[in-house]
């Protein structure tokens, strides 16, 4: 990115950082409502790899349709990125749980015991029941059913309530070195725009380590995920695993991604989507607050005032 380019960004950012949906003082006469992102850009005249930057790698958008709709979004995506990144000490927007995102369930498991929720853990051949109306009352494994008035559940659980919508192509590599060129960080996430790549699709490359207790000393994990075009992974995938470095060893999978098709209000049925290629998980939290919604027929605020929040940290002044 050259000089001028440097300052038209940083111009965007500032815009970007300072605008505030209550103060027409901070929209520079723009209704973002209205205007799309590209006439917003335009303005500042940013070159098309800044513009893949910022829609992809900082708005977490996976295609360009953004680009022609109101541009509000964006601007809203970017400022949940820049809070996100000034929210912890460490440089980055990201957070990722000591041994692994298996300890999000447990915490959630533990949460529900509280409420007086009940886990049967490892249950074999569960089979989701439904009475003659067609609603699910329960779920039984290994002969018990356990009763319920709504099932939520993946797509594996009622692969007739699903439709296939794409294929995800995914390498985890074993490694005794961070990413080259990532200031030997243990944890990185890098986001390569499908146009710099000339594909459909964003390819993601995320990285952790034993730091985090989720590999042995030394050693460090790498995924690297895009959705599939072909049914040759090693080959699309390598322009993720080439940023890696040496290997020392490489598991390819690639497998099938569903969609609910169902009418949760006629059948009792939240299924949730497949997991996509994202290593975010931006797409898996609104799929959740989704469902939330549907279940509870509320919405679910999860907006965080930022100056109070660090104003009750210990040690604030």
């Amino acid at each position: 990115m050259g000089l001028f380019e440097k300052r038209r960004a940083r111009k965007f950012f500032i815009y970007v950082q300072d605008y505030e949906e209550e103060d027409p003082k901070s929209h520079e006469g723009l209704d973002l409502h209205k205007v799309t992102t590209r006439e917003v850009i335009s303005k500042y005249g940013l070159e098309d790899d800044t513009v893949d930057f910022i829609g992809h790698a900082l708005a977490l958008h996976r295609d360009d349709k953004y680009l022609d709709e109101p541009a509000i979004d964006t601007v809203k995506r970017m400022k949940l990125y820049a809070e996100s990144l000034a929210r912890f000490q460490g440089g980055s927007p990201y957070i990722y749980p000591l041994y692994g995102l298996g300890e999000l369930p447990q915490a959630f498991a533990r949460l529900s015991a509280v409420y007086g929720g009940t886990y049967m853990l490892n249950k074999p051949e569960c089979k989701v029941e439904f009475d003659e109306s067609g609603k699910a009352y329960g779920v039984t494994s290994e002969g018990e059913t356990a009763k319920c008035k709504k099932v939520v559940c993946d797509p594996s659980y009622l692969p007739d309530k699903v439709q296939k919508v794409g294929k995800v192509a995914r390498a985890i590599c074993i490694m005794k070195h961070p990413i080259p060129d990532t200031k030997d960080s243990h944890s990185v996430q890098i986001i390569l725009p499908k146009k710099q790549l000339k594909r459909k699709s964003d390819m993601y490359v995320f990285c952790c380590s034993y730091a985090h207790n989720v590999a042995p000393k030394g050693k460090f994990i790498a995924f690297v995920s895009t959705e599939a075009e072909t049914d040759k992974p090693e080959i699309e995938l390598k322009p993720g695993i080439d940023l890696l470095g040496p290997v020392e060893e490489t598991f390819f999978d690639i497998y099938d991604r569903y969609e609910p098709a169902n009418a949760s209000e006629e059948d009792n049925c939240f299924v949730t989507n497949s997991y996509d290629s994202t290593t975010h998980f931006e797409t898996t939290v609104k799929d959740v607050l989704q469902l939330y919604s549907k279940i509870t027929g509320k919405e679910l605020n999860l907006s965080v005032d930022l100056n109070a929040a660090s104003a009750a940290e210990p040690g604030a002044a």
